[in-house]
């Protein structure tokens, strides 16, 4: 197996001393385990994204916070050094939540640094030791399905309250170790107050995780935790420990719309009543 290069420069450094084997490798990444002393971890290699990519990530970064306006501009022209930006607050964003979502409880592996563009992390493993499963790889009993859903919604839940959307929560994305689900892949972690589409996204990772457990228990088809966590985010009324029904009724009351008018028209004329007013004042006060 060839070395990368971002692992022969932490080799070098001595912050690993051994690339065991490559663990899996995808469009954004390739992951790797390696031996660092007597601890055995896994490091994440991200690769260099072409310009079709961060259009399609734009959804995502909605929201996020740059270091400042020199690179904010750059980002929104595209610009060559916009795009190196872009590419490294996509890398730091995964880091970022996983030291932030380790700290709120939730179960994501432990980071251990990043260094020019590898991420060190915990190893997640099985029972036996070995590379832990993903969610969509085992076969779980009506029982089990039912805990692990719970589980998953509080850890949606935990992640909201630190105002964090996974983005991209599906069985790929959570592995099963030795006590149960862990939460993996987070690059395109979103911020739930600042983007558009949060709720949106919302929506979609707890239907996924929804939809696969549901194989096992049919039951769980027929809950609706994301909008009732997200109405209680919304109204600040989110905790950790929330907890939820997974029913949740839409208001679909149509609004009236001659009390919406009557209320639109009352507050200008209250507007201009305060208007006269602080005139009123003025020229009493030029006297």
């Amino acid at each position: 197996m060839r070395t990368p290069e971002g692992l022969q420069t932490l080799l070098d450094d001595g912050i690993i001393d051994e690339v065991t084997r490559q663990l899996k490798s995808g469009k954004e990444a390739s992951v790797y385990v390696v031996r660092c002393g007597s601890q055995v971890r896994c490091a994440k290699v991200y690769k260099d994204m072409a310009q079709r990519s961060f259009q399609q990530r734009a959804q995502y970064q909605e929201g996020r916070k740059v270091r400042g306006s020199r690179q904010a501009r750059a980002m929104a022209k595209s610009t060559r050094f916009g795009r190196k930006e872009q590419e490294t607050a996509w890398k730091n964003t995964e880091v970022e939540a996983l030291y932030q979502l380790v700290a709120a409880g939730v179960r994501v592996p432990q980071p251990f640094g990043f260094f020019n563009g590898v991420l060190l992390m915990e190893l997640v493993t099985d029972a036996e030791g070995a590379s832990a499963p993903r969610l969509g790889e085992v076969d779980l009993s009506p029982e089990q399905a039912r805990e692990f859903h719970a589980f998953l919604v509080n850890q949606v839940v935990r992640m909201l309250c630190v105002g964090l959307i996974h983005g991209d929560l599906s069985e790929f994305n959570v592995l099963i170790d030795a006590i149960g689900p862990v939460i993996i892949d987070l690059p395109q972690a979103v911020n739930a107050a600042g983007n558009n589409n949060a709720f949106a996204m919302l929506e979609r990772d707890m239907r996924n995780i929804t939809e696969t457990l549901g194989r096992f228990a049919p039951e769980l088809l027929a809950t609706d935790h994301a909008a009732e966590m997200w109405s209680l985010f919304e109204a600040g009324e989110l905790k950790p420990d929330s907890k939820l029904s997974g029913i949740f009724i839409k208001d679909e009351t149509s609004a009236d719309v001659g009390d919406v008018l009557h209320a639109i028209e009352d507050a200008r004329e209250e507007a201009i009543r305060r208007q006269l007013g602080r005139e009123d004042a003025k020229v009493a006060g030029g006297n």
